[in-house]
C-alpha cells in the first residue's frame, strides 16, 4: 500500500470516530461540568495511584509529581501512540540528547536572555511571591464573580481585553495593570513591589571547579538542532526531513499550580521538521486539503469571536496557515489528541497574536484543550524560520547549512567583501578583531546593506553580537561583484516544529475520559490503546477447579503482549468490577460455572457495562483485537450472545 493510501485510510477512520464523539458527547462537556466533577476525579487519580506529589512523606514539593504504576502505564502508551503516529508513519529520525547543558548552548538559542516569567513580591514578607500573569487573572476571576452585578459593559470589556492579551505583555505594561486595578498580595494585602523577571532555566554547574555552567534542557529542541549536520549526513544530505526526540524538560516555574499542567520536570515530546524555506509545500498534503479543523485565528481572536472551522485548503488559500508543511502538522497533530482520548469538541487551534509572536516566527498555532482550568496549550505548532540554526552557526561557528544540487551549473552572482585591515586596525585598535571577524563573516542581504549604505550615507553601522555598534566607512571595506557558475548553492532550512507536552496531554485525557455512574462509581473512559491495563480476569468465586482456564487465557493474553490484571479473590463480584473500572481498565473476562461445562466466559466493557459470552478459544484473539482498535465493541454485541448477570453489579 502506497504512503498516500495509507494516509486517506486513516483519514477515513478518524471521521466516523469524529461524528459519534460529536453527535454523542458534545452535550456533556462544559467548563463548569470538568470543574464540577475535579475533585472527584483528582480523588480517583491519587486512590489509584495514577499520580502522587513527590516526596509525600516529606510534606510534598510544588511542581513535582511521580506516577503510579497506572499512571506509568499511560504514560508509555501515550508515548508509543505518539511515537507511532509521528516517527513511524512520518519516517522520521530520532534521537536522545543529554538533559544537561552547556550554557553556550542556551546562550545561543536566547533561553539564556530571554527564557522567563515575570514576577513580584510582597513588599514586606519578601519571601511571598507571585507570578504576575495568574495573580492578575485571579483577581479578574475573583472580580468577576464577587461583583459581577456590579461591572459596567466598560470594566467587563476590560478585563476581556487584559485576559486575552495577558501572555504578550511585557514588565512595564505588567506594572501598569497591577496598579490600574488596584491588586494587593492575596496572603497579607500588602502592597507589591515592582515585577522583574525570573529566568526559568535550573543553573547547574558542570565539574568540580565551577568553571563550567550549564542548565537543565528547558526543551529538547536543541538537542536536535546542535545534531543537525549530523542528521543531514545521516539523511544522505537530503532536505526536508524530520528528527523526533521523548525527553524531560526542567523549568523552574515560580508558582506551579494545576497539577500535571504546571511542572518543573515535565515530559516533552518534539519534532523538528527542516524544509527548504523556498519550498514549504508537504507531499501528503493532497490527502488532508479537506481535513476540518477548529481554527481560533487572529481576526476570531480579535474580534471576540470563538473558532471557526475550516478546511485545510481554506485557511491557506486565505493566508491564515502560513503553508502546507505547517497545516499538515495540524491536522495530524489533531488525529493524534483525538487517539489518547481527548474529545474533538474540546480542541481548538489558537494562532499567536501578531505582538504575542516570537521575532523569527513566520507562524504559531497552540493545540489547545478544554479542561477545568479552561483553555489550556498542549501542544505548540510554530513555522520558527531559520532562526535556530543561524543562531547556532553563529556561535558555534559551524555552517548548519543544505545544499539544492542542480543537475545543470548555475550561474550566480557574487557580492564579495574587501577588507582594508590596516585602516580598520588603526581606527579601531583592540576591537579590531573582532571587527574583521564580523566583516568576513557578513551574509548576504547584510553585505548588499552595507554596500548601499557606504553608498549612500558614507557610513554604515556595524552591530555585534554583544550589542556594541561600530562606523564602518569606505576606506575600511569596498565590494567587487562577481560572476561564478556553481553545481549546488547553500541555504539554511527553515524549522517547522511541533512540540507536545506529555503530561499535559495525559491531564487532559483524564478529564475527558472521567466518568461517574454514581458518587461512589467513578471510573475512566480511556481509549484501550492508553489504558494501563486492557483487560481484568475475574473468577466468579473463588474455585480451583477456574484455575485451568485462568492459566490457560493469561498466557494467551501474555503470548500476545495484552497488559491484563487477574482479581481471583473471593470478594463480591460487582466490587471487583468497580475496582477495575476505577484503573480505567476498558474490557474484563469472567470465569463462571458455565466455563466449566461450555468452555465460554463473559466479556464485559467499561462504559455500557453490557457483557456477552465468548467461547474460551476465542477470548485472546478477541481481547486483541479490542485492545488494538481494530475491532468495535458495537460488534461484539452483534456477534455473540448477550449475558445477563443475575445480581446487579
Amino acid at each position: 500500500m502506497s504512503i498516500f493510501k495509507h494516509t486517506t485510510k486513516l483519514i477515513h477512520f478518524y471521521r466516523p470516530f469524529l461524528k459519534s464523539f460529536s453527535s454523542m458527547e458534545k452535550a456533556h462537556i462544559s467548563k463548569e461540568g470538568l470543574v464540577s466533577r475535579r475533585a472527584d476525579l483528582e480523588d480517583l487519580l491519587k486512590r489509584r495511584f495514577y499520580i502522587m506529589q513527590s516526596f509525600g512523606i516529606y510534606g510534598g514539593k510544588a511542581g513535582l509529581y511521580d506516577y503510579g504504576p497506572p499512571g506509568c502505564a499511560i504514560k508509555a502508551n501515550v508515548e508509543k501512540i505518539w511515537r507511532d503516529h509521528f516517527v513511524i508513519e512520518e519516517d522520521m529520525l530520532e534521537i536522545s540528547a543529554t538533559n544537561i547543558t552547556p550554557d553556550i548552548v542556551l546562550r545561543a538559542s536566547g533561553h539564556e536572555e530571554k527564557f522567563s516569567d515575570i514576577m513580584v513580591n510582597d513588599v514586606e514578607k519578601k519571601e511571598i511571591v507571585y507570578r504576575a500573569d495568574h495573580l492578575i487573572e485571579e483577581f479578574i476571576e475573583e472580580t468577576k464573580t464577587k461583583q459581577k452585578d456590579k461591572l459596567t459593559p466598560e470594566k467587563l470589556a476590560r478585563f476581556d481585553e487584559i485576559l486575552r492579551r495577558i501572555n504578550e505583555y511585557k514588565v512595564n505594561d505588567i506594572e501598569e495593570i497591577i496598579k490600574e486595578l488596584g491588586i494587593k498580595s492575596t496572603k497579607t494585602g500588602n502592597a507589591l513591589s515592582k515585577p522583574y523577571e525570573f529566568n526559568l532555566m535550573f543553573a547547574i554547574q558542570i565539574g568540580p571547579t565551577g568553571d563550567s555552567k550549564g542548565y537543565l534542557r528547558p526543551e529538547t529542541a536543541q538537542g536536535i538542532f546542535v545534531n543537525f549536520r549530523n542528521l543531514l549526513e545521516y539523511n544522505g544530505g537530503r532536505v526536508p526531513f524530520a528528527c523526533a526526540q521523548l525527553g524531560i524538560g526542567f523549568r523552574n516555574e515560580i508558582a506551579p499550580r494545576g497539577g500535571l499542567l504546571r511542572l518543573r520536570e515535565f515530559g516533552m515530546a518534539e519534532i523538528e521538521h527542516f524544509v527548504d524555506p523556498e519550498d514549504k509545500s508537504h507531499p501528503k498534503f493532497a490527502s488532508y486539503k479537506d481535513y476540518a479543523l477548529p481554527l481560533y485565528h487572529r481576526h476570531q481572536q480579535e474580534n471576540g469571536l470563538d473558532s471557526v472551522e475550516m478546511t485545510l485548503t481554506q485557511a491557506i488559500s486565505q493566508k491564515i496557515i502560513n503553508n502546507e508543511t505547517l497545516a499538515y502538522f495540524i491536522a495530524r497533530t489533531h488525529q493524534f489528541l483525538i487517539r489518547v482520548g481527548i474529545r474533538p469538541e474540546g480542541i481548538r487551534f489558537r494562532q499567536h497574536l501578531g505582538n504575542e509572536m516570537a521575532h523569527y516566527s513566520q507562524d504559531c498555532w497552540d493545540a489547545e484543550v478544554l479542561t477545568s482550568y479552561g483553555w489550556v496549550e498542549v501542544v505548540g505548532i510554530a513555522d520558527r524560520s531559520a532562526f535556530d540554526l543561524t543562531r547556532h552557526t553563529k556561535y558555534s561557528k559551524k555552517d548548519l547549512v543544505a545544499a539544492r544540487k542542480f543537475t545543470q551549473a548555475k550561474e550566480i552572482e557574487v557580492l564579495e567583501v574587501k577588507l582594508a585591515k590596516p585602516v580598520i586596525g588603526k581606527a579601531f585598535k583592540a576591537e579590531n578583531k573582532a571587527i574583521v571577524e564580523a566583516l568576513e563573516n557578513l551574509d548576504e542581504n547584510t553585505r548588499k546593506a552595507a554596500q548601499e549604505g557606504l553608498a549612500q550615507d558614507k557610513t554604515w553601522t556595524l552591530t555585534l553580537e554583544d550589542g556594541r555598534t561600530f562606523a564602518i566607512t569606505p576606506d575600511m571595506m569596498s565590494f567587487d561583484l562577481k560572476k561564478k557558475r556553481i553545481m549546488e548553492e547553500k541555504f539554511t532550512p527553515h524549522v517547522i516544529e511541533p512540540s507536545f507536552g506529555i503530561g499535559r496531554i495525559i491531564y487532559c485525557s483524564w478529564e475527558h475520559s472521567f466518568k461517574m455512574r454514581s458518587k461512589e462509581r467513578t471510573y475512566l473512559h480511556i481509549p484501550p490503546k492508553i489504558a494501563p491495563y486492557k483487560c481484568s480476569l475475574l473468577t466468579v468465586v473463588t474455585d480451583p477447579r477456574f484455575d485451568p482456564f485462568v492459566n490457560k487465557i493469561v498466557e494467551g493474553l501474555k503470548k500476545y503482549g495484552i497488559s491484563n490484571k487477574v482479581d481471583t479473590t473471593g470478594q463480591g463480584i460487582g466490587k471487583r468490577y468497580a475496582r477495575t473500572d476505577e484503573v480505567g481498565i476498558p474490557f474484563g473476562i469472567t470465569i463462571d460455572h458455565d466455563t466449566l461445562e461450555k468452555e465460554t466466559v463473559t466479556l464485559r466493557e467499561i462504559d455500557t457495562t453490557l457483557q456477552v459470552r465468548v467461547p474460551v478459544n476465542e477470548i485472546v484473539d478477541l481481547v486483541y483485537n479490542l485492545s488494538e482498535e481494530t475491532a468495535k465493541w458495537e460488534e461484539v454485541l452483534k456477534k455473540y450472545p448477550q449475558f445477563t448477570p443475575s445480581s446487579q453489579e
